[in-house]
């Protein structure tokens, strides 16, 4: 596991009040409502939460990669240290992308170039960022290869994506990635079409790069295994909102919100006794219902319809984030965004303004 630094104020990427929207036939859809959180260098920040949760959404909102028009950045910022990248413009971004904070998107067959070979794809960054020439670019990119499990990068550099596998142009995304050693580095379920021997190094490899450079990393995945691998910090996501944020041990032993609760109670338990003694074991738990479309959240707490403990005031306020524990860890306060915490604790904002 990564280490977070322990000092608030050096925050590498702050996010406050994001919200995107976009235009539709039905009129404007908020997609992110009120998202807020920051990454630290040299730590790992876990993104949770179902499909259809905000998690790419929010990555997209960072680097300014919603389409636009429909979609846009209604209110907000995103402090890249210091500067708010939500006002640069579209020149300065290009500099950003790929340079200073990467991405590893979800899907390779639709984020690379099908008419350039994979090491023209890793070397053009290089040589617009790093002032390669062509042969440098292209023996970085050879290495590359090398370092995210790519057997015979000499020859593979050459060959175009439809030539390679799944796993492999997946690999080569993550090799694009990293190749400028970015400060911060998004990865979109960047292990999904790897088998677990390739996905323990590539782990290792982004565990290597946040030596070596103190890179921050924000996790999107839905592997709650790889979460307690990689995490420093776990923010818990549900329809467009931040609805749980602390540190990894905080969110897994002692989740504040029903929600977070249910994706960890669906989690297989390979090494309990009764699987090891080979009992039958109980079916797997599951959440009830789906995420709500956007049009069907009402004005109350999206999770209502699916939380076995949710109460009258539950259809009526979206509630606050309320600070479960009362101990800051990572710089970071544990809260979670449920009114079963209403009568018993204080919300983020009310214990800031005491220690203030």
């Amino acid at each position: 596991m990564a280490s977070g630094n322990d000092n608030n104020n050096d925050a590498l990427l702050r996010v406050q009040d994001l919200h995107v929207e976009f235009k539709t036939r039905r009129g404007q859809a908020l997609v992110l409502n009120g998202v807020d959180f920051e990454i630290r260098a040299g730590e790992t920040l876990c993104v949770v939460g179902e499909s259809g949760c905000g998690k790419s959404m929010t990555a997209l909102a960072l680097l300014r990669l919603i389409p636009s028009p429909p979609g846009r950045i209604r209110n907000g910022c995103v402090l890249f240290q210091g500067e708010d990248l939500v006002q640069a413009s579209d020149a300065r971004m290009r500099e950003v992308r790929g340079n200073r904070i990467s991405m590893i998107f979800q899907e390779p067959m639709t984020s690379l170039n099908p008419v350039f070979t994979v090491g023209d794809q890793i070397g053009e960054s290089l040589q617009l960022h790093a002032g390669m020439n062509a042969r440098e670019a292209r023996q970085r990119a050879i290495e590359m290869l090398r370092q995210v499990g790519i057997p015979a990068p000499e020859r593979r550099v050459d060959e175009y994506p439809h030539q390679l596998s799944g796993g492999m142009r997946q690999r080569v995304m993550i090799a694009m990635a990293l190749a400028c050693r970015p400060d911060i580095l998004i990865a979109d379920e960047p292990t999904t079409a790897l088998d677990v021997t390739v996905q323990a190094q590539i782990f290792d490899l982004l565990r290597d790069l946040q030596r070596e450079k103190g890179t921050a990393i924000m996790l999107i995945t839905h592997d709650m295994g790889a979460v307690a691998e990689m995490a420093d910090r776990v923010m818990v996501m549900y329809a467009g909102r931040v609805i749980e944020q602390g540190t990894t041990e905080q969110v897994l032993s002692e989740p504040g919100h029903p929600y977070t609760r249910g994706l960890i109670d669906c989690l297989p338990e390979l090494g309990s006794s009764a699987a090891r003694e080979g009992d039958v074991r109980e079916d797997l738990a599951e959440i009830a219902g789906v995420v709500p479309s956007i049009w069907e959240l009402g004005t109350g707490c999206a999770f209502r319809e699916r939380c076995p403990r949710a109460m009258e005031r539950c259809a009526a306020e979206v509630p606050p984030m309320f600070a479960v524990t009362g101990e800051v860890a990572a710089g970071t306060p544990h809260g979670a965004a449920c009114w079963l915490h209403a009568e018993t604790l204080k919300t983020l904002e009310e214990r800031e303004r005491e220690a203030a």
